[in-house]
């Protein structure tokens, strides 16, 4: 390739030269993708039983790795994409309940191939209910210090999750000491209006209440936050850059208000409030009193629609004469939404004195609450404790609590755009998210995406470039997640070409070795965690 030739001609070269090798990078580029079909194709029946389950829950543009020379004039570094680091969220069972690495070589195989897509880092879920599993006080850090070796000895950076709640799929409870403890009282769990409790974790009303043998929510998850930064401090700010506190289901600053869809239809109902166990009640029946109105304290409204009912089947979040728009309305929501407030408030404040000695950055998470965000009442928000209206900005007080900690915010839902949605449920994602950017920008919060959904459709991967650069940019990206679909023929292809994207990569034909390396290093995990089903 001639590039020291002066003159118009050697420009004519020059230019030439480039479009010939970026048509060869694309013909390279279309292999691959074949090869990769190709692969599914032959080994179809193996990824689906593999039972594989990752998470990719960030993406920064940073350059393929090549353990070649770079070619004489390339830059051995591609044009970034804004700054945006992309991190991958493993599975969420990583480590099973009994402290081992689930499909150990598979998963090293699966880091390979992220170290050789570009991938900065991967995020790991930290259950509670494994690490403290049988008694408060004991904890076995064993298959989450395994795991983070392999994943420092794979070349990757690691956000780390911290999970004070459950999941239902897959299984994984609290802590067995902790669920005695509520089949006794379950009063420490959520309870609706027909009094079902929510048992993937604790009612933010015991706060502070010493219903734990003895000791206080806040107290244990304090203590094991010190337990973890003193087990994992060799690995501070080399390895692990990045802690997420869990705030509530699913990890995220919310009530367990939504649970199923409407029974006649995919679309999310309103939810209902989460205000019925004994110690919630005790606080509204208190704030009550406090403000001069005692019948306002004896539950939460009765007029509010059920789980999967929509707005209008109800008084309560109607658009126009609603409950939620009178003086009792504006009473209980106040209420409502103040006290999630401040549980988060005390968990972000506890996570960011933990680690304050560290070289980490801290997290915590807020759901967007797309659906009916074009009504007046915005009732998903409502019942989820974001009291968003209208009227009110719900979240200028989250963004001035997490200004307060100096934590970072993560938002969920990159990947959502307007169009998509269905029209009945007067959804919104992309106005929500400019709402809350708007505070965050007011207050100085940065913030933190990450996807909803695993994509098949080119579309979800261009709403998330689209939220995640120019005006938008973030500095952390998190790809969720890994799994039974993400290898797919329908998938991967598309992720691919998304991280090459988002890398802008501007090296010469020499330079691109690795998409061999990656097919081989899928094919590996494939067949690794095939052979230890067998076994």
């Amino acid at each position: 390739m001639e590039i020291s030739v002066i003159g118009s001609s050697s420009q004519a070269k020059i230019c030439t030269s480039r479009s010939v090798l970026s048509s060869y990078r694309e013909i390279r580029f279309c292999n691959f993708q074949k090869r990769v079909s190709l692969l599914h194709n032959t080994k179809s029946a193996r990824w689906r039983n593999s039972g594989l389950s990752f998470t990719l829950n960030a993406v920064r543009s940073s350059p393929v790795r090549s353990d070649r020379p770079p070619h004489r004039g390339s830059s051995s570094k591609p044009k970034s994409f804004d700054g945006v680091r992309v991190f991958v969220g493993l599975p969420l069972d990583a480590v099973s309940d009994c402290n081992t690495v689930n499909h150990a070589r598979a998963i090293a195989a699966g880091l390979r191939a992220l170290k050789l897509l570009g991938i900065d880092g991967v995020e790991l879920p930290v259950w509670w209910g494994i690490v403290e599993k049988k008694s408060m006080g004991e904890y076995d850090w064993s298959g989450y210090l395994l795991l983070t070796e392999m994943i420092q000895n794979a070349g990757l950076k690691l956000h780390v999750s911290l999970c004070f709640h459950g999941s239902k799929q897959p299984k994984i409870p609290l802590p067995e000491w902790v669920s005695r403890i509520g089949d006794l009282e379950p009063s420490i769990y959520h309870a609706d209006r027909s009094g079902n409790h929510y048992r993937e974790c604790l009612s933010l009303a015991v706060d502070e209440v010493p219903v734990l043998n003895g000791k206080t929510p806040v107290q244990v998850y304090q203590e094991f936050c010190e337990s973890f930064k003193s087990s994992f401090s060799n690995f501070f700010g080399s390895t692990i850059t990045g802690v997420t506190v869990g705030l509530g289901p699913d990890g995220e600053l919310r009530y367990p208000c939504h649970r199923q869809l409407a029974s006649h239809t995919n679309i999310l109902g309103v939810g209902e409030f989460q205000c019925y166990d004994k110690n919630m009640l005790n606080l509204l029946k208190e704030k009550a009193e406090a403000t001069g109105n005692p019948l306002w304290g004896l539950g939460g409204p009765h007029d509010a629609p059920s789980y999967d009912q929509f707005p209008n089947s109800n008084n309560f979040f109607k658009d126009n004469g609603g409950s939620w728009d009178s003086p009792y309305g504006d009473f209980f929501l106040s209420w409502y939404s103040s006290e999630l407030l401040s549980h988060g408030d005390r968990l972000l404040s506890l996570a960011s004195t933990s680690f304050s000695n560290t070289r980490v950055t801290v997290h915590g998470k807020i759901p967007l609450m797309h659906s009916w965000y074009k009504t007046r009442s915005h009732p998903s928000e409502l019942t989820a404790g974001f009291y968003n209206t209208v009227n009110r900005d719900g979240y200028e007080a989250v963004a001035e609590m997490f200004a307060r900690n100096s934590c970072k915010m993560i938002l969920a839902g990159m990947d959502l755009s307007d169009k998509h949605q269905p029209q009945e449920s007067l959804s919104s994602p992309e106005s929500i998210l400019e709402q809350i950017r708007i505070v965050c920008r007011k207050h100085r919060v940065e913030i933190s995406g990450q996807n909803s959904v695993v994509s098949k459709a080119p579309h979800g991967f261009e709403q998330i470039k689209k939220n995640i650069s120019g005006e938008s940019a973030v500095d952390l990206f998190t790809y969720q997640r890994m799994g039974a679909d993400f290898f797919s023929p329908e998938h991967f292809p598309s992720f691919t070409q998304f991280v090459r994207n988002l890398n802008q990569l501007e090296m010469f034909s020499d330079d691109l070795p690795e998409e061999e390396e990656v097919v081989e290093s899928v094919l590996l995990n494939s067949e690794s965690n095939t052979r230890m089903q067998a076994a």
